[in-house]
């Protein structure tokens, strides 16, 4: 077992600890490959690779802890698991909800090995009690990209293309039980550019979440221990404490798929529109480290869907 426990109850607090993998060894050639796979451009691996240790240099410099799943698996286990192009967006995995941590279900078949390997690595680093592996024997689909902890009080889950309202209706007792009071349920288009909650709004602050503009007609399905009602989407976050900084024109995946450091810090890519996020007040004193992912871009997702915080300060 590893010597910390997971912890998060927010998106912004300070990371301590976080998982990354680095991405397979097969290249994606062509188009015609990319989009047979669900991949938006070809990938020249040696390229991604190059992006994934500026990434991995970018966190550690920041005194942040990096584990990586595969170099625990055993050669037969490997050997397979180097040939599983979306590996390296292990934010899908798994979430650490409060103080447990929750295992997800993959949305689509040619993701499910790297799901069973980095949960038989997770059940050996940490305890039963924290780490509930048979949470997710009845979920259906369930990856954690459609997840936000806005804050100790609640949770925000898109139900769209890769998590299934049935999986959240599984899982939300031990929400509740871990200490939330609220979980938002928002049900998004079903595109690829809307694959998960990541690629639509983000948290940048302990008061400030970036949001694609059309989210304000969603109204949004608000569940307590006891009861279920619906508010729309910019009444539950300013409920709990958010101003929303509403995006009407962004790249989806470096613009909105970054990833808080710390409550000063933001890890961004170097697409990203920089300074229209810095238009913001709240924003605009912020530290923002850029790195090249453009090439690990190209599988659909950004720095966030590559990172699985573990351990974040209150």
């Amino acid at each position: 077992m590893l010597s910390f426990q997971p912890k998060c109850w927010s998106e912004h607090g300070e990371l301590k600890v976080v998982m990354l993998t680095p991405p397979s060894k097969l290249d994606v050639p062509d188009l015609k490959t990319a989009e047979n796979v669900q991949w938006g451009n070809p990938v020249n691996q040696e390229i991604a690779h190059e992006n994934h240790a500026e990434l991995k240099v970018a966190i550690e410099a920041e005194g942040i802890k990096v584990l990586d799943y595969t170099e625990e698996l055993s050669e037969r286990d490997r050997q397979l698991s180097e040939q599983l192009i979306n590996r390296f967006f292990v934010r899908d995995l798994a979430c650490a909800f409060g103080e447990i941590l929750l295992p997800g279900e993959a949305g689509i078949s040619m993701r499910r090995p790297e799901y069973v390997q980095s949960h038989a690595i997770m059940e050996k680093w940490f305890s039963n009690e924290v780490f509930k592996l048979r949470e997710n024997n009845d979920v259906k689909a369930l990856e954690y990209g459609d997840v936000l902890i806005l804050n100790k009080d609640a949770v925000f889950i898109n139900v769209g293309i890769r998590s299934s309202i049935e999986s959240v209706e599984r899982v939300k007792d031990q929400l509740f039980e871990a200490g939330f009071s609220e979980i938002g349920i928002i049900d998004l288009p079903r595109r690829s550019d809307t694959l998960h909650l990541d690629m639509n709004c983000n948290v940048a602050g302990n008061d400030l979440l970036v949001a694609k503009s059309y989210l304000r007609y969603f109204p949004v399905n608000v569940l307590t221990k006891d009861t279920s009602r619906f508010e729309m989407t910019e009444r539950f976050l300013t409920r709990h404490g958010f101003e929303v900084y509403w995006l009407t024109e962004y790249d989806t995946i470096p613009d909105i798929n970054f990833f808080n450091l710390n409550p000063e810090t933001i890890l961004l890519s170097k697409k990203a529109h920089k300074q229209m996020l810095k238009e913001h007040p709240k924003l605009k004193n912020k530290k923002f480290i850029e790195v090249e992912v453009t090439e690990l871009e190209k599988g659909g997702g950004g720095i966030r869907c590559m990172t699985l915080p573990l351990l974040r300060a209150d």
